[in-house]
Parts: structure tokens; sequence; C-alpha cells
């Protein structure tokens, strides 16, 4: 049978371990992110610098006036759904990292939450007699703290569930408004 400084000693070598390997398995996850978002802008300034040669090609060979800005304004739709594509690309990265460090935090909460309950049990069953009121306020102590993490938790969520909608929103207002824009063009 252990001591109780045993006990201890070992459940917070345990949650070391455990808060290290989430740290690790967070790292991992930004560093994906990161790798995700280098990836696309990389790619969208090679086809941005593709594109924009074709364009000033274009530009370039207009015989008028009239010519040069009906090009103008044939190339700043195409530009604007680039961009608003680059936005959802970009929304979409940022929203599976942010879902992935939510799922793994959640695991080791859990996880060490199982460990700490276990560890209190072991203590009540092993504590001296007249301390049953000090293990209770333990574990109350512990309850209360768990449920305000579930509370944060949820209420982080929310806040990326708003944030998702809100930016949907916002890129559909402003694809909205560019057609708007390019049909009020084009009647010109």
């Amino acid at each position: 049978m252990f001591s109780m400084s045993e006990q201890f000693s070992t459940a917070i070598k345990a949650n070391f371990e455990a808060q290290l390997a989430m740290i690790n398995a967070l790292t991992g996850t930004a560093l994906d992110g990161v790798a995700k978002v280098i990836e696309l802008n990389v790619g969208a300034a090679k086809a941005s610098t593709a594109e924009s040669s074709v364009a000033v090609k274009q530009l370039l060979s207009a015989k008028d006036p009239q010519e040069f800005f009906a090009l103008s304004a044939a190339q700043a739709q195409p530009n604007t759904e680039k961009a608003m594509a680059y936005g959802r690309h970009l929304a979409a990265i940022a929203s599976g990292t942010q879902a992935e460090f939510t799922k793994t935090t959640e695991a080791q909460i859990a996880n060490a939450h199982g460990k700490v309950i276990g560890l209190l049990n072991e203590v009540a069953k092993n504590a001296p007699a007249g301390s049953e009121s000090a293990v209770a306020i333990l574990k109350s102590a512990f309850d209360n703290a768990n449920a305000g993490y579930e509370q944060l938790s949820k209420t982080a969520k929310q806040a990326a569930e708003a944030l998702e909608t809100n930016l949907t929103t916002a890129t559909s207002q402003f694809s909205q408004a560019v057609e708007k824009t390019a049909k009020q063009a084009d009647k010109k």
C-alpha cells in the first residue's frame, strides 16, 4: 500500500506527463494550421502573379479608354470572388484548428478529471477518521472548478460558432454587394 505522499507524487508526475503530452499535441495542431495557411498563401501568391501578368497584358492591349475600363470591370468580379474564396478557406483552416484544439483539450481535461477523482477516492479511503469533511470539501472544490471549466468551454464553443456564422453572413453580404455593383456597372 502506498503512502499518501507517494500517491500524490505519482499523481503529480502523471499529471505533468499528461500536460506535456497535451502541449505537444496542441503544438502539433498549431503547426499543422500554420503549414496550411502558408500553403494557402503560397498558392494564392503564385496564382495572383500569373493572373496579374495576364491581366496587365490585356489592359495594355486595350485600344481605347472605354475598352480599358470594360476590361478592368470584367477583371474585378473574378478577383473579388477569389478573395472571398481565400477568406472562406482561411476561415475553414482556423475553424478546423480551433476544433482540434478543443477536442484535444477536452480529452485531456476528461482524463485528468478521472485521475483526480480516482485519487480523491483513494485519499478518502485512506484518510484518518474525522477527516471526511475535509475530503468532501476537496471533492466539492474540484467539482466546482470542473463545472466552471465546462461553462467556459461551452461559452468558447458558442463564441466560435457565432464567429463562424458572422463570417458566413458577412461573406454572403459582400458577395451580394459585389454582384449588385457588377450588374450596375454592366448597365452603364
